[in-house]
């Protein structure tokens, strides 16, 4: 899979750190307190883009026909969230790839629709922010995923054509946003996104750690 890649270029959330999960869980708790449910196949119209795309803000209105003051209820949330992610470990196969990656000269750039300070800070935390030539956020492009934007803006960095880029991608809106880049796409489904069809794919994997094992064999 990794042949004809001049630089691999990563999603953030569900494929370096698990922070989608905590995420939803915040999202799934409010629905509950207020006698709904949110099926994650519902949920996951909106990861790897914004609520944009589909908010659950906007469905549990639709849903309960009330007005919420977002304006609190979002921070207390993200204090859940940063609980939840008090010790953050990368997820299976991460720290292995960055150093293979980096041992061979391939760059590496990180890519998300998230802020860079939700980026940035967790890079350093993981201690990974080392491995990486650039990272692009939202903000850096003028759209984020599903649009290509952002891995065009990396690929244009790393002085690359898309088509010798690898993006590795845990979600549909990631993986749309790379193929309409060009880039070759590797699919790593989470918990989250396991029900989607990544058919789009060029590939799909378990885990980094099955990229690690079967596609980077140590010399």
């Amino acid at each position: 899979m990794l042949t004809k890649a001049k630089a691999v270029l990563f999603d953030f959330d569900g494929v370096i750190l698990d922070s989608e999960w905590p995420i939803y869980q915040t999202w799934l708790d409010l629905f509950k307190s207020e006698g709904h449910d949110l099926p994650i196949p519902t949920y996951v119209q909106c990861i790897g883009s914004d609520f944009d795309t589909w908010s659950p803000e906007k469905h549990l209105e639709d849903l309960t026909g009330k007005s919420y003051d977002w304006h609190t209820i979002n921070p207390a949330r993200q204090v859940e969230i940063l609980a939840a992610l008090e010790n953050p470990v990368a997820l299976p196969g991460v720290n292995e790839l960055f150093q293979l990656l980096s041992d061979k000269g391939i760059p590496v750039a990180v890519v998300s629709s998230s802020s860079h300070d939700w980026v940035d800070s967790w890079l350093e935390q993981l201690d990974l922010i080392k491995f990486t030539q650039t990272i692009v956020c939202k903000g850096d492009a003028p759209r984020i995923k599903p649009a290509p934007d952002l891995y065009l803006e990396a690929a244009r960095r790393l002085e690359l054509d898309p088509a010798d880029c690898l993006v590795i991608e845990d979600s549909l809106n990631g993986v749309k946003a790379a193929i309409a880049a060009g880039c070759q796409t590797i699919a790593v489904p989470s918990r989250l996104t396991s029900c989607l069809d990544f058919s789009l794919a060029t590939h799909t994997i378990p885990s980094l750690t099955h990229l690690v094992e079967t596609e980077i064999p140590s010399e």
